[in-house]
């Protein structure tokens, strides 16, 4: 049988850095990256895709405002929502007209609108550390800390944003039917930007909360709940480095989940950056996928087939 394989997709997939983020850079951004994965789906692997969404969602949050005189502004989760439909339409579209051209028939991509629930007891939502949208001046900061109930930092000098929780994924809502599509051949594309946050209330009803769940951390729960073999991380670096960009910098290999949870109770990896992905494979492995891989995203294949990238295992 082929291997089953969750593929995270960086923010580099989508947006290259110093880049407007026009619809033309986005969408060439996407077609190159619908090159890497159309190369394993040739290659005989099953493809599912998740990605992230921050320069995409911090647009629409700043169009929210621009525009609040004139239409009511959405929530974040509407905000995700959105998110993953453009970030879907663009790698379905990239990617089916790959496929035509290569001849791959059978592995029709889809996107589905996905979301994740978190505990509304999650400690996250009581320290809300994620800063989403918009710079604003301290006055404007306050008033709205005062009059609406945001939490809102001055964001490394650079001005204030309102930060939200950033709360554990609990459970994928659509693993089911994802999990289907998948066995019938599909290439999946879902849980883009961590997914669309939700909590079930005391009735058990879903709905939605103000938050933004790591995307890595909701890939691998992901790729755990549809029996993935493969977890894999695809990002702007080649491997997992020791001492990165500093002396004595040593880039990993293989390693084993031991070993990388010792180097990361040493502080080798920040928790704006790397942290959040050594995490995700680890409780990949951990609950029993096969392998964790983290590579560039150009070179996914080799990866695949062992060649480059950080390898976990066991």
């Amino acid at each position: 049988m082929n291997k089953k394989v969750v593929v995270a997709l960086g923010g580099n997939a989508i947006l290259q850095r110093g880049q407007k983020g026009t619809a033309e850079e986005q969408m060439e951004n996407v077609m190159s990256t619908a090159r890497q994965i159309v190369k394993m789906i040739k290659g005989g692997y099953e493809v599912v895709i998740s990605h992230g969404n921050g320069p995409q969602v911090g647009a629409i949050l700043i169009q929210n405002e621009l525009g609040s005189q004139q239409v009511p502004s959405m929530p974040m989760d509407i905000c995700g929502a959105e998110s993953q439909g453009l970030i879907g339409y663009m790698l379905c579209q990239s990617l089916g007209n790959l496929m035509e051209e290569e001849g791959v028939e059978g592995r029709c991509p889809v996107c589905i609108v996905t979301q994740v629930e978190v505990d509304p007891k999650d400690k996250a939502f009581r320290n809300p550390t994620k800063p989403v949208g918009p710079f604003y001046t301290e006055d404007i900061a306050k008033k709205r800390m005062k009059i609406n109930g945001e939490s809102w930092i001055d964001d490394a000098g650079r001005g204030w944003r309102r930060v939200v929780p950033s709360p554990d994924p609990k459970s994928i809502v659509e693993a089911g039917p994802i999990k289907c599509l998948v066995n019938e051949g599909y290439t999946v594309i879902a849980s883009g930007g961590g997914g669309i946050p939700v909590v079930r209330d005391e009735d058990n009803r879903l709905r939605g909360v103000e938050a933004v769940i790591d995307k890595d951390l909701a890939s691998e729960k992901l790729a755990q709940e549809i029996g993935a073999d493969i977890f894999m991380i695809l990002t702007d670096v080649p491997k997992v480095a020791l001492h990165y960009e500093q002396p004595g910098e040593t880039w990993l290999g293989h390693v084993t989940t031991e070993e990388l949870k010792e180097f990361s109770r040493q502080g080798h990896f920040k928790s704006g950056s790397m942290g959040p992905k050594v995490t995700a494979t680890i409780r990949f492995v951990e609950a029993g996928g096969e392998e964790a891989i983290i590579s560039s995203l150009h070179e996914a294949r080799d990866a695949l087939e062992g060649k480059s990238g950080t390898h976990i295992t066991r």
